[in-house]
């Protein structure tokens, strides 16, 4: 008896307390919308199981839980905690990206830009919640909707809420079709959802090539903090456009992208203990960061409709929402909604411009909070 009561006492039964069941049950959740709703499944999935195996209990004595030093999970969380994941995963979305809708039209880089309004007024926000200005910057960044830029910020600004902040990032990003169509639709008429643009011009395969070159040397030399992000990201792309590394290119937006996004998603996940997560100061991230990316969203429509007023062919400003980084999924749901008043208003293609332009403008955001804040 006395053997079978020690050997209960070491069962995760024993430690299991309701946070942790808690959490479990949040992971749970998490497949089920990867599952049944396709919400971010490779991400969801992931995360959501990352949570259930990280919420049992450990044994005491042997090291098994992600803040374990010395434990397989704590070697896995190395790559998130010390932001080397993040870099890899913006070298396989440079190898996946086509500039060529931003090159055609460069002004709806604006619209890329005026969407990080969110992170900026959310920064405002947490600071007046009591976080520190390298917290509330960390926490800001969930605004760009760039899981990748919101992990590396806060490994380096504040590694103690990373694990709230990359979830909030991660569940925000799989609800951009929850979440966007409602503010487009009240931030615009009917009659502006129904304008059609012109078709984006052909770009030249030379333009395709000099772009991530000349664009890494005028971002990093103006943020040289964005340069492990932007780096990535334009190699990437350079691999792609050059023509003569195809087997690199693929193998970035293949195997090497879904590796790390394997790695990145369960570690992640298996950092939701519930006695670092549960807190108060988790929910306020959430909170924030809805906010945020709510702020994002209203801010790239509103900027659309400002530069109707000056422009002779009129932007349908439903491609605003698609400024925040979440790519390709903002640029379907400005597809998606403006096909509902109109099914043959083809806009996926001028979306894609200020989605790819999101992915570089929260990737310089980050750099600049990273320059101010540190230290």
């Amino acid at each position: 008896m006395d053997i079978l009561l020690e050997f209960l006492n070491t069962t995760g039964f024993a430690g299991m307390t309701i946070g942790n069941a808690v959490m479990i049950l949040i992971g749970i959740v998490f497949i089920t919308l990867a599952i049944v709703k396709h919400y971010e499944p490779l991400l969801l999935l992931p995360i959501g199981f990352g949570a259930i195996v990280g919420n049992i209990p450990s044994i005491g004595g042997i090291p098994i839980g992600v803040y374990d030093e010395g434990s397989v999970l704590w070697y896995l969380y190395f790559g998130v905690s010390h932001g080397i994941f993040p870099p890899l995963i913006f070298l396989g979305i440079g190898a996946m990206t086509d500039f060529s809708t931003m090159l055609s039209n460069p002004k709806l880089v604006l619209l890329g830009a005026a969407a990080q309004v969110g992170i900026f007024l959310t920064l405002i926000g947490a600071l007046f919640l009591g976080f520190t200005p390298a917290e509330a910057g960390a926490i800001g960044i969930i605004g760009g909707a760039d899981g990748p830029t919101s992990i590396f910020l806060a490994s380096k600004l504040a590694p103690e809420r990373l694990s709230a902040i990359a979830i909030a990032a991660y569940s925000y990003m799989a609800l951009v079709p929850v979440i966007q169509p409602p503010i487009m639709r009240l931030l615009t008429t009917e009659k502006e959802r129904l304008i059609r643009m012109k078709p984006p011009r052909t770009v030249s395969k030379r333009e395709r090539i000099i772009f991530p070159i000349a664009a890494f040397l005028i971002a990093a030399l103006t943020v040289p903090a964005a340069i492990s992000l932007l780096g990535m990201l334009f190699f990437g792309n350079l691999l792609k456009e050059s023509g003569v590394t195809e087997r690199l290119a693929n193998t970035s937006r293949t195997a090497l992208i879904d590796t790390v996004t394997v790695l990145l998603g369960f570690s992640v996940g298996a950092a939701t203990q519930a006695q670092y997560f549960l807190t108060r100061e988790a929910l306020c991230i959430f909170s924030l960061g809805a906010a945020s990316f709510c702020i994002a969203t209203a801010g790239g429509v509103l900027f659309a409709k400002l530069m109707n007023l000056f422009l002779k062919d009129k932007l349908n400003p439903l491609v605003g929402a698609a400024g925040v980084s979440a790519v390709p999924d903002s640029a379907r749901v400005v597809q998606t909604v403006a096909q509902h008043e109109d099914p043959n208003n083809a806009l996926l293609m001028h979306a894609m411009a200020p989605n790819v332009a999101g992915v570089i403008g929260s990737a310089i955001a980050a750099g600049i909070l990273w320059s101010v804040l540190v230290g």
